[in-house]
């Protein structure tokens, strides 16, 4: 396995995570399968990771799974399924984690790598970004959470569209349809600017808010609410709420 497949940087409570095979357009090879599994596991376990900024090398964000390495090396459907289960525990530890995620995008993201992509809690794209399935192209299926991410981002109805047509989509129309946050000239340094936001802010609160909404559809309302309750009860608590709570009302009565 290379750890130069997937770089990553850890500084000021910051994991900077980048996908770096540029000479293969960030497409995933097993190996890399296995790098990106063992890289969330470690900045999502790290008690002094406050945010995530997920970016890759090159033209490309990830043109999804290498499936010419795949076809080349003899490996079958069972090979196949082996590394998208190694993969998506690795999106399942970012996905789930109380770390937020932020990613900066550009060039094609195909396939797989809307996955890997929308494992991000804020996606800031290139002003030339693209967005496409193409995996019926190939005779494949959704994997790395597409079918199930990419309808929670777009709706039911939009998810289809991108899969069951042969359909790209532009920057503008991605932000149009809820599938990015932004669309900048330089998201890198946009990214960067949104994660020293959470890191410099009440980094905690951010956090335990990507955790409850990420939860919530997996659960009923009832037991949304209980988490809810539970968990502003636990924010009051803290030092840095007590802390922003009289900060807030002495600017109040000031005002007042």
């Amino acid at each position: 396995m290379s750890a130069d497949s997937i770089l990553v940087e850890i500084a000021d409570g910051l994991a900077r995570v980048t996908l770096n095979r540029p000479d293969r357009l960030n497409a995933m090879d097993f190996a890399m399968g296995e790098r990106w599994r063992d890289v969330a596991r470690q900045v999502t376990a790290d008690p002094a990771v406050g945010a995530v900024l997920l970016d890759a090398a090159g033209p490309a964000f990830c043109a999804g799974g290498d499936v010419i390495s795949m076809a080349t090396s003899g490996a079958g459907g069972s090979d196949v399924t082996a590394a998208a289960h190694v993969i998506h525990e690795g999106i399942r530890a970012f996905t789930e984690s109380h770390v937020p995620v932020v990613a900066a995008v550009q060039g094609a993201v195909a396939g797989g790598g809307l996955g890997l992509m929308l494992t991000a809690d804020y996606i800031v794209a290139a002003e030339g970004a693209k967005f496409v399935s193409r995996y019926a192209n190939i005779g494949l299926t959704p994997d790395l959470g597409v079918s199930t991410l990419l309808a929670a981002a777009v709706g039911s109805r939009r998810a289809l569209q991108l899969l069951l047509q042969d359909r790209t989509l532009s920057a503008p129309e991605a932000l149009e349809w809820g599938l990015v946050a932004e669309v900048v000239a330089d998201p890198a340094s946009r990214a960067l600017d949104i994660a020293r936001f959470w890191l410099e802010g009440a980094t905690g609160a951010f956090g335990q808010a990507k955790r409850l909404v990420r939860s919530g559809a997996d659960r009923s309302f009832a037991e949304n609410l209980d988490d809810e309750a539970r968990t502003i009860g636990a924010a009051f608590d803290t030092p840095e709420a007590k802390a922003r709570i009289q900060a807030f009302a002495a600017a109040s009565a000031r005002r007042g």
